[in-house]
């Protein structure tokens, strides 16, 4: 893709080490409006890329321009903040706040000055996540998947123009999950939008495009639909786990799903998922003892 002064992220040789270890390895990407998800393992640079995405970390090498600023500049990062949402992979909540007293003071930071106005907005973006029940309630009484609903509100005061949500559905039960794609994918609408998440099924229902990042690289970069059919006739079912597949798990029913290059002949193909070709894709091994009774998780 080629990057213009209207992309609203664009990365070009951007690099980050800790110490001798390349998190992010002359990365080369353009984001556009929607949501993009971003998959990897653990380790392969996801929250580093959020971190330069959110402006809170500036990369050792490479350029990024971000809402067609420059952050590295204090004017320019000043105004991709007022046009940004972030929401952290952990978050750190002053004792003693309630939810609503936190995300007030979160659009105060966010310079919502006008104080009727702010009330106004703290209360939709809670309502928006589902905790307007429980607004008043300090968030150390609060239960995971609440806090992680909170940190989300905060991210959404004033419908930014680019959201960078790292894990959001983490700690949410799968009624949480649903109502919560819809509110994304409606914001999405009008913004840009990158999450980063081990729930491939989010990525699935929800991202126009998937970046799979590993070792601080981009390994692939195209829609969902594009990264399925890298699996297509490489997915098979077995009655036990077969020692030619790449990763093999035990369904629901007892039997074996199987991904990997080589299939046996005759096997029993079946349609691929996200999951199979991320699998696939990385060339990852899955005990072949693993039990499962839903589709693996990806770390």
């Amino acid at each position: 893709m080629t990057a213009t002064s209207s992309t609203p992220v664009s990365l070009r040789g951007v690099t980050k080490r800790y110490r001798s270890l390349a998190a992010l390895d002359d990365v080369d990407l353009d984001l556009g409006p929607g949501i993009t998800g971003l998959l990897g393992p653990n380790g392969a640079g996801k929250t580093t890329m959020l971190r330069v995405m959110a402006t809170v970390l500036r990369p050792d090498a490479g350029e990024v321009r971000l809402l067609g600023r420059d952050p590295s500049q204090p004017d320019g990062r000043t105004e991709v903040r007022r046009r940004l949402g972030y929401q952290p992979q952990e978050l750190g909540f002053p004792r003693g706040f309630s939810a609503f007293a936190f995300v007030n003071y979160m659009a105060v930071l966010k310079e919502w000055a006008d104080r009727g106005t702010r009330t106004t907005e703290v209360r939709r973006v809670l309502d928006l996540v589902g905790l307007g029940d429980v607004a008043t309630k300090r968030i150390s009484r609060l239960s995971g998947g609440q806090r992680r609903r909170v940190a989300l509100a905060q991210a959404l005061l004033g419908t930014p123009e680019l959201l960078v949500l790292d894990e959001p559905t983490t700690g949410l039960d799968p009624e949480q999950r649903a109502s919560l794609r819809g509110v994304l994918a409606d914001i999405a609408a009008t913004s840009t939008m990158v999450i980063s998440t081990h729930q491939t099924e989010d990525v699935a229902a929800l991202c126009r495009r998937v970046v799979v990042l590993d070792a601080g690289r981009v390994h692939f970069d195209g829609t969902v639909p594009e990264l399925v059919s890298l699996a297509a006739g490489r997915v098979w079912m077995a009655a036990a786990p077969d020692a030619a597949a790449q990763a093999s798990w035990r369904t629901a029913s007892g039997r074996y799903r199987n991904v990997g290059e080589s299939v046996p002949s005759g096997a029993e193909l079946v349609e691929p998922s996200l999951e199979d070709a991320y699998l696939l894709l990385r060339g990852a091994t899955s005990p072949a003892s693993a039990d499962a009774t839903t589709s693996a998780e990806v770390a």
